[in-house]
């Protein structure tokens, strides 16, 4: 799905049109007012993948995060720098042709940077036409990132994305080989910036220049991809995942919880506070749900299919190992809740920590 949030500007009133890429970060934030301040007119795109962990924070809305902001950055950086924001819903595509099989591979984790820049490069470049723009930008900065922004990795995402010439870099132009839109004077390049590196400081020293105070702590960025337990679970899920195509609410649910694999056909995730136990119940009524009775303690839900009564009592056992003062309990009755009607009890001693180590995942 495909959402337009902010009117765009009559055509007739320019002379040149990009397409910019906008997370909402510092970095494209900065490539946006840049551009903008040559009288660019920007068009910006934020490509949704289903992998972005402050999209489920909002929807979790855990206790540490009461009282935070938590609005879509892409889209509060377009309102404040009144450019328009198009929200474009990339997650099926994005699993099945970058995810499952990247051309350049994981990075530290299950993270495929230079598949993944290079799709949505591929994305943007078919909308120039659309929007009648003469070329595409980012906010990369060169060799901020390992494994997709050294100068050779830049080189390969604008040749694999179709855009040799027409991809500008502002924050790093001066160090990288002139483009088509600077040789066509489109934009000045001695407007534009060479970042090197890791640090933000000119990046952080021109947005109080600014006035920009209103963006997400550079920290490595949203994607959950390159957290290494997300990457444990997104790893064990595709080992047994039933079918080829993604279901989303499987990848929201490697977001949340501790996660059991029982055995092949069958996983257990337990919730860790109260936001993720609602979470749970109120986004997986279809699945068998385990409860503590008459203690305080999580609600689990048992993702798959069981094949004896035993993958009950291991499930059971794994969550009243959650309970308030398990070490003061030698039994705990946990109530399973099937969502064909049927109810149970099970009395059981919590797990003792060889267990849960030995099918804890992530």
């Amino acid at each position: 799905m495909r959402t337009l949030r902010t009117q765009l500007r009559h055509p007739t009133l320019i002379m040149v049109r990009a397409i910019g890429l906008l997370s909402g970060g510092l970095d494209s934030t900065l490539a946006c007012r840049l551009l903008k301040d040559q009288g660019v007119d920007i068009i910006a795109v934020h490509f949704s993948t289903g992998f972005c962990l402050n999209d489920h924070r909002r929807v979790i809305r855990r206790r540490k995060d009461q009282g935070k902001d938590l609005s879509n950055d892409a889209l509060r950086a377009g309102a404040n720098l009144d450019i328009p924001v198009e929200v474009i819903d990339i997650s099926q595509e994005y699993f099945q042709k970058v995810l499952l099989q990247p051309k350049y591979g994981y990075g530290s984790a299950m993270n495929p940077c230079l598949d993944c820049r290079i799709f949505m490069l591929r994305k943007a470049r078919d909308l120039m036409a659309e929007y009648d723009a003469q070329f595409v930008f980012t906010g990369e900065v060169l060799d901020q990132r390992p494994m997709s922004q050294h100068f050779r990795a830049l080189q390969t995402v604008e040749r694999e994305a179709g855009l040799e010439g027409l991809l500008l870099r502002p924050l790093s132009a001066k160090l990288l080989p002139p483009t088509i839109p600077e040789k066509m004077g489109w934009v000045d390049r001695e407007k534009l910036l060479g970042i090197r590196g890791r640090s933000r400081k000119v990046q952080m020293a021109l947005a109080e220049k600014y006035g920009i105070v209103d963006y997400p702590q550079p920290a490595g960025g949203c994607c959950v991809l390159v957290d290494p337990n997300f990457a444990k679970r997104l790893q064990d899920y595709l080992l047994h995942r039933p079918t080829e195509v993604m279901d989303l609410r499987d990848i929201l649910l490697l977001k949340v919880g501790r996660h059991f694999r029982i055995h092949d056909g069958l996983k257990l995730v337990v919730g860790r506070e109260e936001a993720e136990n609602n979470f749970l119940r109120l986004r997986f009524p279809d699945r068998i749900q385990l409860q503590p009775v008459r203690v305080k303690g999580p609600l689990a839900i048992l993702d798959g299919e069981t094949r004896a009564d035993e993958d009950f009592v291991v499930a059971a056992r794994l969550t009243a190992r959650y309970v308030d003062k398990t070490p003061n309990l030698s039994a705990v009755a946990i109530s399973v809740h099937s969502p064909a009607g049927w109810v149970r009890t099970l009395e059981v001693p919590p797990a003792e920590e060889a267990l849960v180590r030995s099918l804890q995942v992530g």
